[in-house]
């Protein structure tokens, strides 16, 4: 009897070995809680930097309150959140468009060009809209079929696209249409208002609705976060990692399509040196609002704090008179914190989950 009890008492000790299976699925779980955490820190700070600056510029300049400025605001960063919210698929995935100020140049150019000519503005825009969609369909292609890294392709990509638009307008600028009335009344999409409200920010609100719908509640978003954080598992999971990577792309080519056309709308003229530089603010404000370069993470309300973040940043500086040159200092160096910061909370998440 004595006997019989010993061993039931070592069948329950807590020394017994737990199953190998059960502890990976703690640490996953843990892991991913981690990563929330993470994501929501990183979201926070930027938000937080966000309302230190709008605060901060609501005391130091008089101007900055004001309803054409405010509104100025939303019509100048529509172009980089447009794109910003393509690049965070991109990102998301472990990849990265370099391409994207050149083709808002050459679908702007071409919207712009179309409008000259007599067409009528929705479709000549739609076929602009449809060529950035290409060059994202391009961008794909190599990525996924001729797998070439992101960088190298699209870097390839920035270098042709930008060629074959100085060749088509000579790099000369070309100009809309000489009235903004009748059917090329193109500069409502960048200009106009609805009710008081900026068509501007109407498309921004539709767009990072119908964004954050498809990044939090579809397939298409699922499987980029299964892409970004292990490709290889993602594929041998049964997820057809190339037929999603050419969707993010296209996806992408598309809003920067309608992001040169909201360009070519603010200033009714086309100009193919447009976008020189674009794709750093877009990448840094992807950056800032919590996505990672290293992939799979990333979120829609993250993007926005960063792009408007940049916004305040560089408005800020010329209300307050502050030099274009240190801007850019000062733009340079809240990436360096941004991605310092990211790395640093992957290193935190990866030795508290081990």
């Amino acid at each position: 009897m004595k006997d019989a009890m010993q061993s039931t008492n070592e069948d329950i000790s807590v020394d017994a070995p737990v199953p190998g299976n059960l502890l990976a699925g703690q640490r996953t779980v843990v892991q991913k809680v981690r990563e929330r955490l993470g994501d929501f820190v990183a979201q926070a700070t930027a938000a937080f930097a966000l309302v230190l600056v709008f605060v901060f510029l609501s005391f130091a300049s008089p101007v900055f309150l004001t309803q054409n400025n405010l509104v100025n605001i939303v019509q100048q960063n529509a172009v980089t959140l447009t794109i910003a919210l393509g690049m965070t698929f991109v990102i998301i995935t472990a990849g990265i468009d370099l391409s994207v100020g050149s083709t808002a140049a050459m679908t702007g150019v071409q919207g712009v060009e179309l409008v000259a000519r007599g067409w009528h503005w929705p479709p000549a825009m739609l076929i602009a809209i449809l060529a950035g969609g290409a060059i994202g369909l391009g961008n794909g292609l190599l990525i996924s079929f001729a797998k070439l890294p992101p960088f190298i392709a699209t870097l390839g990509m920035m270098t042709v696209v930008r060629g074959i638009t100085d060749i088509l307008t000579n790099a000369v600028v070309v100009f809309g249409p000489p009235s903004e009335m009748g059917p090329n009344n193109f500069g409502v999409i960048g200009l106009g208002s609805v009710a008081g409200i900026p068509v501007a920010l109407v498309i921004l609100v539709v767009l990072s609705t119908l964004a954050y719908f498809v990044l939090s509640r579809t397939r298409l978003g699922r499987y980029a976060y299964a892409i970004g954080s292990n490709k290889e598992a993602a594929r041998l999971s049964g997820i057809p990692v190339k037929r999603y990577l050419l969707a993010v792309y296209i996806i992408l080519g598309l809003l920067t399509g309608v992001a040169g056309v909201i360009s070519v709308s603010r200033l009714g003229i086309g100009q193919p040196n447009f976008g020189i530089g674009l794709e750093l603010d877009v990448i840094a404000a992807t950056v800032i609002g919590g996505a990672s370069l290293f992939g799979g993470q990333g979120n829609i309300v993250g993007t926005i704090i960063g792009v408007f973040l940049i916004g305040l940043i560089r408005d800020g500086s010329v209300l307050l008179d502050i030099n274009y040159f240190y801007q850019n200092v000062i733009i340079g160096i809240v990436i360096w914190v941004a991605v310092y910061w990211d790395q640093f909370r992957r290193q935190r998440i990866s030795s508290l989950s081990s």
